[in-house]
C-alpha cells in the first residue's frame, strides 16, 4: 500500500470547496500480487476514473479531469494493469482488473464513486455487478453496438488480437483507431507525433479491452440481466457530437440499469472536454441536485 496519508477519514462536504490536498503517488497491490500505480489529488469524497483503452494515468480524460474536480473530491487516477507503472499477469482476466479497483477502493477508504470513460466504463459495470463498494457510477460512452447503425467489431478485435500477437503493434492501432472512427488522416499524423510512441508501448493491452467490451458489440440489444445487480444511481453520458452508434449504446444501458438517468453534453464527442465533464460528475456525485432536473438529451 502507498504511504501516503489516506484522506477517508476527512469529513465529507460535498457541498464547499476546499483547498485541494497536493498529489500524491503510490500503489497498491491486487490480488495475484500485480502492483497497480496510483495518483491521487484533492479532497473530500474518493473518486476514482477508470480510462478506456491505450489511455493511463498520464494520457485520456484523467489528466485534466482529476484536477478539475479536487477542489470537491480526493480523485484516483491509475494505470490498468500493463500500462505505465502497473505490473501485468498473465494471463489476462476480466476477474483479475475487477480485483485491481477492488485494491484500489480499500485505499480509497474502503468504498468511493467511479468514473469510467469508454471501455473503462464497461470495466466500472463489470466491477459493480460483481458487488464492489462503488456509491455511484457515472458512465461516458461505453463503446456498446446495440443496432445496425454500425457493423459488429470482432473482425477488427479479431486483426488486433492478430497484430499483437505477430509483435506488430503500430498495426494493432492503427486497426483499433480506424474502428472507432478516426479519420485515416490523422492516423497518418499521429505517427509522426510523440503520442504515436505512448500509444504503441500499451498496444498490447487492447486485446484486454477487447475481451471486456467484443460481447456487447454484435449489433443486438443490451441484455436485461447483464448489470441485474447494479442498483446503485447510475449516470450514463454521451456527446452531441458522437456517432449515433454511440449514442445509441449510452441511451440503451440508461433503459436496462434500474437505477440510471441519462444525459447528453452538446457539442461534446467520444474525446469529452473535462471543462464540460467537470459540472456534471460535481453535481451527480456530490448530490447538489437531483439528477432529474438535468437534460435527458
Amino acid at each position: 500500500m502507498d504511504t501516503a496519508e489516506n484522506p477517508a477519514s476527512e469529513p465529507s462536504a460535498p457541498n464547499a470547496l476546499r483547498t485541494p490536498r497536493p498529489a500524491s503517488s503510490g500503489h497498491v497491490v491486487s490480488r495475484d500480487g500485480t502492483r497497480i500505480a496510483y495518483d491521487r489529488v484533492g479532497s473530500g469524497p474518493p473518486v476514482i476514473v477508470i480510462v478506456g483503452a491505450l489511455c493511463s494515468r498520464t494520457l485520456g480524460p484523467g489528466v485534466k479531469l482529476a484536477p478539475m474536480l479536487a477542489a470537491r473530491f480526493t480523485v484516483f487516477t491509475y494505470d490498468r494493469r500493463g500500462r505505465g507503472n502497473s505490473g501485468d499477469h498473465a494471463p489476462y482476466a476480466i476477474a483479475c482488473e475487477v480485483e485491481d479497483l477492488e485494491a484500489l477502493l480499500v485505499e480509497a477508504g474502503g468504498s468511493a464513486c467511479v468514473f469510467g470513460h469508454s471501455s473503462g466504463a464497461v470495466l466500472a459495470l463489470r466491477a459493480a455487478e460483481h458487488g464492489l463498494p462503488i456509491t455511484k457510477l457515472a458512465l461516458y460512452e461505453a463503446p456498446f453496438v446495440v443496432d445496425n447503425e454500425r457493423p459488429s467489431l470482432e473482425k477488427e478485435w479479431a486483426q488486433i488480437d492478430a497484430f499483437v500477437k505477430s509483435g506488430r503493434p503500430g498495426d494493432a492501432v492503427k486497426v483499433f483507431m480506424k474502428s472507432v472512427g478516426v479519420p485515416a488522416f490523422a492516423i497518418a499524423l499521429m505517427r509522426w507525433l510523440p503520442i504515436w510512441k505512448s500509444v504503441t508501448k500499451v498496444a498490447h493491452t487492447l486485446p484486454y479491452d477487447g475481451a471486456l467490451v467484443q460481447e456487447f458489440q454484435r449489433g443486438a440489444p443490451l441484455p436485461a440481466t447483464a448489470w441485474s445487480h447494479v442498483a446503485i444511481p447510475t449516470l450514463a453520458i454521451d456527446g452531441g457530437k458522437s456517432p449515433a452508434w454511440m449514442r445509441n449504446g449510452a441511451r440503451a444501458l440508461a433503459t436496462v440499469l434500474p437505477n440510471a438517468q441519462y444525459r447528453t453534453l452538446e457539442g461534446q464527442t467520444h474525446d469529452v472536454s473535462a471543462k464540460a465533464l467537470t459540472p456534471v460528475l460535481d453535481e451527480f456525485f456530490g448530490n447538489r441536485a437531483t439528477i432529474g432536473s438535468m437534460a435527458r438529451g
